[in-house]
């Protein structure tokens, strides 16, 4: 039977593996974005996300346990500090994985992998906008207009006097 067997190995021991995990990491909690392959992006995903969740609560047992994970004590100072406070009322999916197209030296399939509430660019995109319907933009036309007839009779009025 192959219960369990569902784990990318990325050509690599697992002490390797563990080691490049989470060297990358501490690298996505201090600069917020890094690129990869998007391989390694998929697995630091899945190993990520449980320590930022563990994050949300600042506890000692927490602390330690993200530390034996990641072995970094400035990661876990900014990972505790200034990254569960921006993602403590999100109920999960703390990245996003942005891919870029291929690498030149080995076809590899290069992408970003980010902090999702740290990118000032998706952050500034209004999302009232993108939610607007047809079916709402001409409603709203039709009462911008029977708006501006009253105000447009005031005008002329005044014009005349």
């Amino acid at each position: 039977m192959r219960h369990n067997k569902k784990f990318n190995h990325l050509g690599r021991t697992a002490s390797h593996r563990s080691a490049m995990l989470a060297n990358m990491a501490i690298s996505l909690i201090m600069h917020k974005r890094i690129t990869t392959t998007v391989a390694k992006a998929k697995a630091l995903k899945k190993y990520v996300e449980p320590l930022i969740t563990r994050s949300k609560e600042d506890t000692t047992n927490n602390r330690r346990v993200v530390f034996s994970y990641l072995q970094n004590k400035f990661a876990i100072k900014e990972l505790f500090g200034v990254v569960s406070p921006a993602v403590g009322n999100r109920p999960g999916g703390y990245t996003r994985i942005i891919k870029l197209g291929s690498r030149q030296g080995d076809a590899a399939d290069i992408c970003f992998i980010e902090l999702v509430d740290f990118d000032e660019a998706m952050a500034k995109t209004p999302k009232a906008a993108a939610k607007k319907t047809r079916r709402a933009g001409k409603k709203s036309a039709a009462a911008a207009e029977v708006a501006e007839a009253p105000a447009a009779e005031a005008t002329t009025e005044a014009a005349a006097e």
